[in-house]
């Protein structure tokens, strides 16, 4: 399964790595993809080198079954600006592959109009840019193959529902107790 997240310069490392540590527990490879370069600074300067910079992704030839974009500002503003992670974004959701957005990353999801119909959450203040059905009272929430999700604060909750998504509720329990999650 092909699994791209984009990074930003400004992201929010925890939304970022979060995701990308549960699904590596659960055997699937995620590639990190830098806006801009390898090297991408997150929204507190912690510095995070991607697997790929943006102009080293063939989407033609690897087309994503699966996109993540973590939140934090100005890392949000920067993904929804760049034309790489709009062709992914599209690609993915034209291919019927899944979406996956926290904090204020579902905005951009709703800017695309691809939150039409669907429920989701994002991080407060942010709900009016979602243009979606409805706007969730829980911190994660799946509509379809859109997951969504309110922040840092639930990022495992999040990574844990992708890992749910792709491999079932046996296989996110496990990690779950596995990490020694509440």
């Amino acid at each position: 399964m092909i699994i791209y997240e984009f990074l930003a310069d400004g992201f929010e490392e925890v939304e970022a790595l979060a995701p990308v540590d549960l699904l590596h527990r659960a055997k699937f490879h995620v590639i990190t993809v830098g806006i801009g370069g390898r090297t991408v600074t997150s929204s507190h300067g912690v510095c995070i080198e991607a697997d790929l910079a943006e102009q080293d992704i063939n989407l033609e030839q690897n087309p994503p079954e699966m996109v993540i974009l973590p939140g934090g500002m100005p890392g949000t503003r920067n993904l929804e600006a760049s034309a790489t992670v709009k062709k992914a974004v599209m690609l993915c959701a034209h291919n019927g592959g899944y979406l996956a957005a926290i904090c204020a990353a579902p905005s951009v999801l709703g800017h695309w109009g691809l939150l039409a119909g669907h429920e989701a959450i994002c991080s407060p203040g942010y709900e009016q840019e979602l243009h979606c059905e409805k706007i969730s009272n829980s911190p994660v929430v799946q509509s379809g193959r859109v997951i969504t999700a309110k922040g840092a604060g639930v990022a495992v909750d999040f990574g844990l529902k992708l890992v749910e998504t792709l491999c079932g509720e046996q296989k996110s329990q496990d990690i779950r107790k596995s990490i020694q999650c509440v």
